[in-house]
């Protein structure tokens, strides 16, 4: 039979539909988690008393995201990834009913640190199953869908949450995604049964380098939010000399320094990551605080991005369909700089009058379709890595990237506002600062991305 009347299943098509659903649910139930905290977190503070403790709610998930991750990489490759799954659903829902339950801030603490824990294992997970189960011809496809999950939480999730905390209460917030997470591993577990590790049982041994990462990084946030005083110094220092040892041992040799091939493309996109997310943390600030829009303007950019994100993801998986994956490399420098270009032009908001904000919106955009045609395919690529990773610790790898640089990103951006704050300065004058760092780190992903390997087999020529 010739070979252009042969079908090709799809990632909907019945060997895969019930797997690509399960995986849909759990992103988007991460996602909506994510972004409904962010609009109840000031309403629970102030019920519970605990304003001075509202950081923490954000920082906990953070840091136990990334011991999960780490954690989960390890487990996956000893064990498969059905059991870790399982335990990562389990672990997200007892964050979710501690969180809902709660009488104290600390309580709320410890479930989003459940929370964070379980998100990050579950992500681990279905990166792993990907890998295992997704032929590479659809690996695109799913990469895309993995990345639209986000879209309905994006447009939705905010408003949902605060009609609900707002008619019934903060609390339903939490529950509410308990019946997604039984869904999820009624879809998902008879495939995830199935699979078998293909790991390096050498991979052993990285418990102890999560912790410390999450502890030198947890130093390190705790530290950049006290300067410039002498114990935000003091802190901040000492985070940095905790997580240099654990992030050479938990990355690929040579990420630090963006060497050429696997260490090149974690590096291009953890720094994108950082970049985009710390660029949309500011431009919202500097939206609201020095341009007076409401939150359903500020909330139409975040949708924008979300929307261009989530096209351009698409239009990577077809490109990838009909060059065969020859041309990944290409889409992830394009990427990278449509993003480079996107946040320069969302630098200038500071400056532009309020009419010009089409210019600022347009920036935005070119942002979206820059990650959406960077993040899937940079995926996509390192799965491909496989000669000396195996797939729990690439997608470890991957997690740790998207997880650890935004944060360290974002957190220097907010130390640069607080100093020109705490030094009498305009606010603008740390907005600009923090938004100048954004522009820097994408300069840094793009110089990382032209180290990326030529052709999709892996192989630098």
């Amino acid at each position: 039979m010739p070979s252009f009347m042969i079908h090709k299943p799809g990632i909907f098509s019945r060997p895969y539909r019930a797997l690509t659903i399960g995986i849909i649910l759990a992103v988007t139930a991460v996602a909506f988690e994510s972004l409904a905290v962010i609009t109840v977190a000031p309403m629970l503070a102030e019920d519970l008393r605990g304003l001075e403790l509202y950081g923490w709610v954000f920082s906990a998930y953070l840091l136990a995201q990334l011991t999960g991750t780490v954690i989960t990489g390890q487990q996956v490759d000893r064990h498969g990834p059905a059991w870790p799954f399982v335990a990562a659903l389990a672990i997200f829902g007892l964050g979710l009913i501690t969180a809902g339950l709660a009488p104290n801030m600390p309580m709320v603490i410890g479930g989003r640190a459940l929370q964070g824990f379980g998100a990050g294992a579950l992500i681990n997970c279905v990166y792993s199953c990907i890998s295992l189960r997704y032929d590479d011809s659809l690996r695109a496809q799913i990469l895309a869908v993995f990345s639209s999950a986000y879209i309905i939480p994006a447009l939705l999730g905010p408003y949902v949450a605060g009609l609900v905390a707002e008619r019934l209460s903060w609390r339903f917030v939490f529950w509410g995604l308990l019946p997604f997470l039984l869904l999820t591993a009624i879809l998902t577990l008879p495939t995830f049964l199935r699979l078998t590790a293909k790991g390096n049982p050498g991979e052993r041994g990285r418990v102890w380098p999560a912790l410390q990462l999450a502890l030198g990084t947890g130093l390190l946030l705790t530290g950049l939010g006290r300067l410039p005083q002498l114990v935000g110094v003091l802190l901040a220092l000492g985070g940095l000399v905790l997580i240099v040892l654990p992030l050479r041992r938990l990355l690929p040799a040579g990420t630090l320094v963006a060497r050429a091939g696997l260490p090149a493309l974690v590096a291009a996109r953890g720094l994108l990551m950082a970049s985009y997310f710390g660029t949309e943390t500011f431009l919202v600030l500097t939206l609201t605080t020095l341009k007076g829009y409401a939150a359903d303007t500020t909330g139409l950019f975040v949708a924008s991005g979300a929307l261009s994100w989530s096209a351009a993801a698409w239009l990577q998986a077809r490109l990838d369909r009909l060059d065969q994956g020859q041309g990944r490399r290409q889409r992830v420098l394009l990427g990278v700089s449509l993003t480079l270009v996107g946040i320069g032009a969302v630098t200038q908001v500071v400056w532009l009058p309020n009419e010009a904000i089409a210019w600022v919106m347009a920036g935005y955009l070119l942002m979206g379709l820059g990650i959406g045609l960077a993040h899937p395919t940079s995926s996509a690529i390192a799965f491909t890595q496989l000669t000396d990773r195996s797939e729990g610790a690439i997608s470890a790898d991957l997690q740790v990237a998207d997880t650890f640089t935004p944060a360290v990103g974002i957190g220097t951006g907010d130390a640069l506002v607080a100093i020109s704050r705490a030094s009498d300065w305009a606010i603008s004058v740390g907005i600009v600062a923090a938004l100048g760092v954004q522009f820097l780190l994408v300069l840094a992903s793009l110089l990382a991305a032209f180290r990326l390997p030529h052709n999709h087999k892996g192989q630098i020529r």
